[in-house]
């Protein structure tokens, strides 16, 4: 009898992938608006509503899939659960420091930690699944070094905000991988353990008084119910499209949000930009653009290969 074999990844570009993870990025890229109309709300109590209000969508979109077996095999596996443990406290982390960025103005530190993402991301693969850099990707972490250094001259500390985010991202992104759910599986399953402290974090702040729910005259439980659709569908949205994409396509258009987020930081929000912020982006600007190289380079070398091979066979 023939073995199943694990699905090779995605190595064409499809109109429809890309108008997926370019909504993704789109939502994402405008998401600081919202979060500055909550700004006022504490950020745990936002990230709670977060995780609330995204079960239900989350279980919908299951639904309609007809995936919901899925969610029944994983809730009877330890291992599974407690991946999903991981990933949902790591999501939590990241979730809760950009949701305090944007509130106390730092949104520029925001956009910064995403751009340094892709790089981490490489490193911790360097580091953690013994995976070769070329020349190109080494010089582009290098440089992402050097630009957090450049911040931590100017402020005296580490740019901790830019510094979280790259961290509890790049780690949730690598934890996630070994999920052995689909990806709307497995935000579902993340959501849906954090539902318990979420809840109780949320009728514990009502019932002293300082919870923003049961204040029906202000408008704020239309934007706490709302952080559940800003939160669950353009991560579904996306999880859509990046099965329609190479990787090389995904890995360029991860640019999109950070910078939408620089330009609002700057231009809209009026956060400070000095020179050393300003050398820290032309840093992270010149690696990134390396890095693009380099996963250029690398598909033009698997076409070359796979082409080659095709002519071999034939």
């Amino acid at each position: 009898m023939a073995t199943k074999t694990a699905p090779a990844p995605y190595d064409e570009d499809t109109p429809r992938g890309f108008a997926f993870a370019l909504a993704a990025y789109l939502l994402w890229g405008f998401l600081p608006f919202y979060m500055k109309a909550v700004a006022h709300i504490p950020a745990v109590e936002v990230v709670a509503h977060r995780v609330v209000w995204s079960v239900p969508i989350a279980a919908v979109v299951l639904i309609f899939l007809g995936r919901t077996q899925d969610i029944r095999a994983a809730l009877k596996s330890p291992r599974t659960m407690g991946m999903a443990l991981i990933t949902a406290a790591l999501i939590t982390v990241n979730w809760s420091i950009y949701v305090w960025s944007i509130a106390a103005d730092r949104a520029i530190e925001t956009a910064l930690g995403y751009y340094i993402n892709p790089l981490f991301s490489i490193f911790l693969g360097a580091v953690l699944l013994k995976e070769s850099l070329d020349g190109r990707q080494k010089v582009s972490i290098a440089l992402a070094v050097v630009a957090v250094a450049l911040l931590a001259w100017e402020s005296g500390g580490l740019p901790w905000v830019s510094v979280g985010l790259a961290l509890s991202w790049g780690f949730y992104a690598f934890f996630k991988k070994s999920l052995p759910v689909g990806p709307n599986q497995g935000f579902f399953l993340e959501v849906l353990v954090l539902t318990i402290p979420a809840l109780a974090y949320i009728t514990y702040t009502e019932f002293n008084g300082t919870g923003h729910f049961g204040d029906t005259g202000s408008g704020d439980v239309l934007l706490l119910l709302g952080c559940g659709v800003v939160t669950a569908v353009p991560l579904m949205i996306y999880a859509n499209g990046a099965k329609l994409l190479r990787l090389s396509t995904i890995g360029i258009m991860q640019y999109i949000a950070p910078t939408m987020i620089f330009v609002i930081a700057v231009f809209i929000f009026k956060e400070p930009f000095g020179p050393y912020k300003m050398a820290a982006f032309v840093l992270i600007w010149i690696a990134l653009a390396i890095y693009t190289s380099s996963l250029l380079r690398s598909r033009k070398a698997r076409q070359a290969a796979a082409a080659a091979a095709a002519v071999t066979s034939g």
